[in-house]
């Protein structure tokens, strides 16, 4: 996958409805977007966050990254938070309640993996979470 690649999160602005690739595919594109600046967001990348990013990645999308896509990721400009805040409250249309639950899910475990808990990340959390127009209820995966 290229991270430098915006393609599928680009495509939006053109109006695309998602099928179900197209949607599979965004899903990865924005959760390693998410991921990967959630490990800059306090201008540190721990070691255990690239870890978790990791193994999250590989356990919800089968894609086994190394260091160094991680830490390009998280350094693009295009992942800059304003940037990503601004592609995240587009493709919150074309992505499902369970992909954005399980988006927050990794978030967290980024956030708590380095053990060290800064301001810089809750602000950033809820950046997302506001981007996403996630309830409560939603955040916690309850969903009919």
């Amino acid at each position: 996958m290229a991270f430098g690649n915006l393609r599928r999160v680009l495509g939006l602005f053109g109006g695309s409805s998602a099928n179900e690739k197209t949607q599979d595919e965004l899903y990865r594109e924005v959760l390693m977007m998410t991921l990967a600046e959630a490990s800059m967001a306090d201008a540190n990348i721990h070691p255990l966050e690239i870890e978790t990013i990791q193994k999250i990645m590989q356990r919800e999308t089968g894609q086994d990254l190394t260091e160094a896509d991680i830490r390009v990721a998280s350094r693009s400009d295009s992942y800059r938070p304003a940037s990503l805040l601004k592609y995240l409250r587009r493709a919150r249309f074309q992505l499902n309640a369970e992909n954005k639950a399980t988006i927050l899910r990794a978030l967290v475990d980024v956030i708590k993996s380095d053990t060290k808990i800064n301001v810089l990340e809750i602000d950033f959390f809820n950046q997302v979470i506001k981007a996403l127009r996630m309830s409560p209820a939603d955040q916690q995966g309850l969903t009919t």
